[in-house]
């Protein structure tokens, strides 16, 4: 692929877009000289044309999953039927100002409340709110509504939240700045939580202990059932890390697993487009005996409409200016209305069938093997291998991006060495399956007879394989203008 230049590169003086006329009110109303620059700034000068070709080449580098196949571990990056977006740009949606009347947006409530209502079908849950913006947010106002229970209740001895080890990554961030101290607990051999190792760290100093279900894993807790026992028999709280729904919607509910809180992705599991930092939605439900300490507005319904509640003593606050991330949820409830209660079950049920068939054709290259059929991802680790031929987890990965796929989740979770983590969703065709199996396959095999060519990958992008370090480091940031 050839070099693109920078706008900076390209620009050429006097060069413009748009011909302005002639601003005769600076010299009427001259502003402060010390509003002004000293000189004017330095940016690019190109024509209207140029500006376009140079955006639009931009665009054509960019890799998102209606280009292909998008398998990153734990991300879900499924396919956005574009019926949702169609919906989300109505102009009776769009064109509202947060701070109207709530009498003059009852559509838009009524879209709040009944998705609140249907998260709550889904998950188990009784109340949910939709104010937290992304999926870490949502777990650090689940928390927050687990430490308000236990202050409210004067039990103030609860200082730990327990993390097993095979959870998502920003559950001990999340635990820390609520101000919870993080005690791990590891995995069996099964790949899910080790319950003696649980049952010597579960005390009543534990507020709650976290879990994601399927974990990192891919493994469906099956001791889930005595795990809320556990921690339910020493006071403490059980909070679902609901970023892999996408594996148990509409076959099962964290609540009826005994879970007191949950948050969702909407911009994961409930198909809104997600990446590049957003616009995100991770909705927070709870159970009855945490319904009061739910952030405020809650959108309420009664005989004269829909409304938004403040009155509520109890609440955490505010997590969020106005009343979340509409438009994102407005996706999410087209979704729900366009699936129902068979679709979602449909889409969980093929999501665990792609993976179990990609988990199958790769297993025997992996050093991680369970007895059980994996859920909606798996991890395959890649450890004997690199030392055998001495490519890497990251070599395959890289490899792929030649091969035209975009690269599944690497090194994580941190507890299997050389670890490659893929979640095909249920959006995918078994042909694209196959293709991306014979292009790791490919890969692979190479890696017996020329490793070094798998070392220089990506070749046919625009920047290779940079070192890592030095970029996240020292990245640059800006244009240094030359003199």
């Amino acid at each position: 692929m050839s070099e693109m230049k920078l706008s900076f590169k390209k620009s050429k003086i006097g060069r413009r877009c748009t011909m302005l006329p002639h601003n005769e009110l600076n010299a009427k109303y001259p502003m402060d000289g010390g509003y002004l620059r000293g000189q004017p700034a330095r940016l690019p000068e190109m024509a209207e044309v140029d500006v376009v070709r140079h955006y639009t080449a931009l665009s054509k580098r960019a890799y998102g999953v209606d280009d292909g196949f998008y398998p990153l571990g734990s991300c879900t990056m499924k396919y956005n039927p574009k019926v949702n977006e169609k919906a989300a740009s109505l102009p009776g949606l769009t064109d509202i100002h947060p701070l109207q009347p709530e009498e003059t947006v009852q559509g838009c409530l009524q879209v709040l409340y009944e998705t609140q209502q249907m998260l709550n079908e889904v998950s188990g849950m009784d109340s949910t709110s939709l104010q937290p913006a992304a999926g870490a947010h949502g777990e650090w106002a689940g928390l927050q509504l687990i430490r308000a229970y236990h202050l409210d209740r004067g039990d103030d001895k609860r200082t730990k939240v327990i993390i097993p080890d095979s959870a998502h990554g920003t559950n001990p961030a999340s635990a820390a700045m609520c101000g919870y101290e993080i005690v791990n607990v590891k995995s069996g051999e099964d790949g899910c939580v080790d319950l003696d190792a649980l049952r010597t760290v579960m005390d009543g100093t534990v507020a709650a202990l976290m879990l994601t279900n399927p974990n990192t894993l891919g493994k469906f807790e099956k001791g889930i059932c005595e795990i809320s026992e556990i921690v339910h028999n020493e006071g403490g709280l059980l909070y679902y890390d609901g970023a892999n729904l996408n594996a148990v919607m509409g076959v099962t509910r964290p609540g009826d697993m005994g879970f007191d809180v949950v948050h969702w992705n909407l911009h994961k599991t409930l198909s809104a487009p997600h990446g590049g930092g957003g616009p995100g939605s991770g909705p927070v439900g709870c159970k009855k005996l945490l319904s009061a300490y739910l952030p405020v507005p809650v959108i309420t319904k009664d005989d004269d409409g829909y409304h938004m509640e403040y009155d509520r003593p109890k609440s955490i606050g505010r997590v969020k200016s106005f009343y979340g991330n509409f438009l994102v949820a407005l996706k999410a409830y087209s979704y729900l209305l366009m699936l129902g209660g068979d679709g979602l079950k449909a889409a969980s049920v093929n999501a665990v069938l792609n993976a179990n068939y990609m988990l199958h054709s790769l297993k025997d290259y992996s050093d991680v093997t369970y007895d059980s059929p994996c859920m909606h991802e798996f991890v395959i680790g890649l450890e004997s291998f690199k030392k055998r031929t001495g490519v890497s987890a990251m070599d395959v990965a890289k490899s792929m991006i030649d091969k035209g796929f975009h690269p599944p989740t690497m090194y994580f979770p941190l507890i299997v060495p050389e670890a490659l983590m893929f979640e095909p969703t249920e959006t995918e065709s078994r042909e694209t399956l196959d293709a991306s199996l014979a292009a790791i396959k490919e890969i692979l095999t190479q890696a017996e007879t020329d490793p070094e060519a798998l070392h220089a990958t990506p070749a046919t992008t625009p920047v290779g394989r940079p070192d890592e370090v030095s970029a996240a480091r020292n990245p640059i940031l800006k244009y240094e203008f030359p003199e």
